[in-house]
């Protein structure tokens, strides 16, 4: 194949995968691995794909962010079982941070009965920690109306006076090397905050987030543990060299 056969076969196949190993890329087109390594990276350069460990991805940095309803029915089972192993970390009576978002909000009946205290940015989760007896505090600040997420000078300030155990974070996103990422760099100061206030942090992220960068970095892999569902080989390496790695079992 010709060099622009051959980036237009790459495309098309990262179109309907959306992502793709290097190794099938060679098998695909008959060209060395050298030579894909060259094409990716050339592709990379005029901002069509990301190239990501062993492979690429389709650039997916909009900034449009999904409503919570079109989250929630996305992944769920995988959400819940991410929830609840996350909740399973909170012990007795701690003071946790909890981000806005399905994952995170999936976590609140595994919660229940522990006596832990939360604060949060989430005005979706309020009913629910109320309804289950959990004590709640609610940072103030601009709602998104897209996901319900708190966010702005008012949240922060409320935010900066708290201290907490655990901090339980969302993610659009987790790469090897740009970390975790969201659209909304309002949302990213609301997270990187609470991290910094917290004992230990943690970002809950299904396996459709591997590999993706969004607009705004949050933390680099190291500054949070990740808990998930599932990883190829590959990207569960890369992770692993950055951080620690819980993924669940059914």
């Amino acid at each position: 194949m010709l060099t622009t056969e051959r980036h237009e076969w790459i495309m098309d196949l990262l179109r309907q995968k959306q992502t793709v190993k290097i190794s099938e890329l060679v098998e695909g087109t008959g060209a060395s691995e050298s030579t894909i390594r060259r094409d990716l990276t050339e592709l990379e350069a005029i901002n069509l794909l990301e190239r990501i460990h062993g492979g690429a991805t389709i650039r997916d940095r909009n900034i449009q962010e999904l409503s919570v309803s079109d989250k929630s029915v996305k992944n769920e089972q995988e959400k819940l079982q991410i929830a609840a192993v996350a909740a399973g970390l909170v012990e007795e009576g701690e003071f946790i941070f909890l981000d806005a978002g399905t994952t995170t909000f999936r976590m609140i009946p595994f919660l229940a009965g522990k006596g832990t205290v939360v604060v949060t940015n989430g005005l979706t989760h309020v009913d629910t920690l109320i309804d289950h007896g959990i004590t709640t505090y609610l940072t103030g600040g601009y709602v998104k109306g897209k996901t319900g997420a708190l966010v702005g000078p008012q949240a922060t300030g409320a935010l900066s006076e708290y201290r907490f155990d655990r901090c339980f974070l969302g993610a659009n996103g987790f790469h090897p090397e740009y970390g975790y990422t969201t659209p909304d760099p309002e949302e990213a100061a609301v997270k990187k905050l609470a991290a910094s206030l917290s004992r230990r942090t943690y970002v809950v992220a299904d396996h459709s987030k591997a590999g993706k960068v969004s607009f705004t970095k949050v933390l680099p892999l190291a500054s949070a543990g990740l808990i998930t569902d599932s990883l190829d080989a590959a990207m569960m390496e890369a992770v692993e060299n950055e951080t620690t790695v819980k993924v669940v079992t059914e």
